[in-house]
C-alpha cells in the first residue's frame, strides 16, 4: 500500500460522503491507498454515515474516541493505525482539495529515503471568514519569526509525510500546528507547496477561532524550547 490518508473528524456527517468521493476520484488508479477517519466524539451521525460507506469501500476504515480529545490526537490516533508508510492529511469539512494529494505525493517521493521530509500544504485564496484569515496571519507571523521554521502556513491540514517521522517526533496537545518546526528539529526538511482552498460547503467548524490563537502562543513557548534542547547527531556505523 502506498498511502493512508487520516482525517480527524468530529460531528461532520455531511462532508463524509462528498470529501470521500472526491479522494476516490484523486486517488484511484494512480495509487493503492486507504482512507483512516478518526470520529474525535462526534454526536451527530458521522459514524454512521463513515460504516454506510465502508460497506461497499473496503479501504475506508473508521477509528472512534468515545470523547472528543482534540485534533492532534484524532491525527495520531490514525497515524498509529495507519497501514502505509507514508500519510496524507486533510481537513474533515471538505475545504482541503484532495486533487492536490497527487502533487504532494510526487515530491515527497523524490525525497532520499533516509531523510524526515514534509510537504506542507499553502492555501491560496483562503475562503475563510475574515476573523479567521486575520488570526492565521497573525499566528503564521509570530510562529515563523520566533521558530523559523520557513512554512508560510502551518494551519493547512493538508499535509503529506512518512509515519517513520511523525512517530518520532514528540506528541502534545495541538502539535499537528507545529509539524514543519518539529520536522526541522529532528534535522529534517519541509517543503512548502501551493494548494487550492474552499468554502465549508456543509456543518459548522468545530473550533474557536481566538481559542485556537491563544493556544497556539500558549505553545510556541514549549516548541521554543524543545528547539533549543535538540540535539540531532551524524551518525556513521564503526567498522
Amino acid at each position: 500500500m502506498d498511502l493512508s490518508v487520516v482525517i480527524p473528524v468530529r460531528n461532520e456527517a455531511p462532508n463524509i460522503a462528498p470529501l470521500v468521493s472526491e479522494i476516490r476520484a484523486a486517488l484511484d488508479g494512480r495509487l493503492t491507498y486507504e482512507i483512516v477517519y478518526v470520529d474525535d466524539g462526534s454526536t451527530d451521525d458521522t459514524r454512521d454515515e463513515i460504516r454506510k460507506l465502508s460497506q461497499d469501500f473496503k479501504p475506508l476504515r473508521l477509528m472512534q474516541h468515545t470523547k472528543s480529545c482534540g485534533q492532534s490526537t484524532a491525527i495520531r490516533t490514525g497515524v498509529k493505525a495507519a497501514r502505509a508508510a507514508w500519510i496524507a492529511t486533510l481537513d474533515g469539512d471538505g475545504q482541503n482539495d484532495p486533487a492536490d494529494i497527487p502533487a504532494l505525493w510526487q515530491i515527497a517521493t523524490a525525497a532520499p529515503a533516509s531523510e524526515h521530509f514534509l510537504v506542507a500544504g499553502h492555501r491560496q485564496k483562503r475562503q475563510d471568514t475574515i476573523a479567521k484569515r486575520w488570526a492565521s496571519r497573525i499566528a503564521n507571523r509570530v510562529r515563523g519569526r520566533l521558530l523559523n521554521d520557513g512554512t508560510p502556513d502551518t494551519g493547512c491540514g493538508l499535509k503529506l509525510f512518512r509515519r517513520e517521522t511523525y512517530l518520532e517526533l514528540p506528541y502534545f496537545d495541538h502539535n499537528h500546528r507545529f509539524l514543519p518546526a518539529l520536522v526541522m528539529r529532528a534535522g529534517g526538511r519541509t517543503v512548502s507547496v501551493r494548494v487550492n482552498h474552499r468554502p465549508r460547503e456543509r456543518g459548522i467548524s468545530n473550533y474557536g477561532v481566538f481559542d485556537r490563537l491563544w493556544v497556539s502562543f500558549a505553545d510556541l513557548a514549549g516548541v521554543i524550547w524543545l528547539q533549543r534542547r535538540a540535539k540531532v547527531p551524524v551518525v556513521s556505523e564503526s567498522e
